[in-house]
């Protein structure tokens, strides 16, 4: 992976596909809410949008491209697979449904939502299956979600295809340090979800919610610069050469985001971000994730 030049906030993955850096998340966004969100986000300069069949929201994401009128070569869709659909033959189904919701003969990236370490070989025959996809050239680009080091190892051990992006909770209080070690000498793109930490906020244990943007450093940053505390932490992403997908239904929010890219932080600002690593994660480890840990009903 690496980073397509110095302005244009693009990242080129390991088999040559560019994905903008910042993306538009559409993770708990309801569906009858996100084709006006997404149409707004697309109105506002994004070009990649993340959804996954768990969110329920895929067909409003793909009515929301072919309403925009932009080109779909210009629009970078990313979408993941269930682990409630792992399993080579179920993959390749549940591979067909997803592109069948979103209305598209081609996703541009398609990840495994998560690792299921009890059961690894089926993590790695549906793997399998969406290596099949990329040849077949139904998907540019293939990756994982939230799987560690040692998972990464045991996929490639079985695959023949690094992934092109493992997705993982990272932010200001969980950066993540080795696992961004271990991508880059694999050649993976690192990309955050929860971003801006929120994580921390509806999904931590009674007693650890955590609130990043609240923070006196980020805070304190935020009015040197003039910036909004949200976009200290995606320009900290960013210069890190990560790919950030922070969610949003409000438009100004929207913009706001974008505008992350428009400045630098510099290195001692970058080193005083980092330092508020806590180690601790607000989401699930995915080490005891299994396919029941979510009851999660896909629409077909």
């Amino acid at each position: 992976m690496t980073r397509t030049g110095e302005n244009d906030h693009m990242i080129r993955l390991n088999n040559g596909v560019r994905m903008p850096a910042l993306g538009f998340g559409v993770y708990r966004i309801a569906p009858e809410q996100t084709t006006a969100a997404v149409l707004a986000a697309l109105e506002a300069g994004y070009r990649l949008i993340d959804t996954a069949a768990a969110y329920d929201n895929e067909r409003e994401v793909g009515a929301a491209i072919r309403a925009s009128g932009l080109p779909r070569s210009e629009i970078f869709v990313t979408s993941k697979l269930w682990p409630t659909d792992y399993g080579y033959a179920a993959a390749r189904r549940a591979f067909d449904a997803s592109l069948d919701r979103l209305g598209l003969e081609q996703v541009d990236m398609f990840l495994l939502h998560w690792p299921l370490p009890a059961d690894f070989s089926q993590t790695l025959a549906a793997y399998r299956a969406l290596e099949e996809e990329l040849e077949r050239g139904r998907v540019r680009a293939i990756g994982v979600c939230n799987h560690n080091a040692a998972n990464l190892e045991r996929l490639l051990a079985g695959a023949s295809t690094v992934p092109a992006v493992n997705q993982v909770e990272l932010h200001p209080f969980f950066t993540q340090t080795e696992l961004v070690r271990t991508h880059r000498r694999l050649g993976i793109a690192t990309q955050a979800w929860s971003p801006l930490g929120g994580v921390n906020v509806y999904d931590a244990a009674p007693g650890r919610a955590r609130h990043v943007l609240q923070h006196p450093v980020i805070a304190g940053l935020a009015e040197k610069l003039g910036r909004t505390p949200g976009q200290i932490v995606l320009s900290w992403h960013i210069q890190q050469g990560h790919s950030a997908i922070p969610k949003t239904v409000h438009p100004a929010r929207m913009a706001e985001n974008l505008a992350a890219l428009d400045f630098a932080l510099s290195p001692d600002d970058m080193a005083a971000v980092s330092a508020l690593d806590t180690g601790i994660r607000g989401g699930d480890d995915p080490q005891t994730v299994t396919a029941a840990t979510y009851p999660v009903h896909i629409r077909r």
